[in-house]
């Protein structure tokens, strides 16, 4: 019986590991695949208010998503996403309009990291 009790135990223990690779897109969420040098789609389209973002980084770095107005002003910038995670980046209230996407990371804008989003 003890046996029974410690390896439930350790199962529930394993479950709720998991870190920042959880495998489920929030409902709704625009899925955005980050690897050296570019974000899967470049070019995004959403309505304007909240927008969710669903970001994998298959890469081998880690890299960030983010949005910068057509003034050049960063509007929102998620998190570093490690190499092999996955992240929800939320953007409350993003008027419509046209914004640059790209990675902050050193060098990877400018290696292509970049794309267009489309608010509506």
């Amino acid at each position: 019986m003890r046996a029974l009790a410690v390896g439930l135990a350790a199962v529930a223990l394993l479950a709720g590991c998991g870190g920042g690779s959880g495998s489920g897109a929030p409902a709704g969420s625009i899925q955005v695949t980050m690897t050296e040098f570019k974000f899967d789609p470049a070019t995004i389209t959403a309505a304007h208010g909240k927008v969710v973002f669903w970001l994998i980084n298959s890469g081998t770095t880690q890299h960030d998503l983010a949005i910068r107005d057509s003034g050049g002003t960063r509007v929102a910038t998620s998190e570093l996403v490690s190499a092999g995670d996955t992240m929800e980046f939320d953007v409350n209230e993003i008027a419509a309009g046209t914004y640059a996407i790209f990675c902050t990371q050193q060098g990877h804008e400018g290696s292509g990291m970049k794309g267009t989003l489309t608010v509506t």
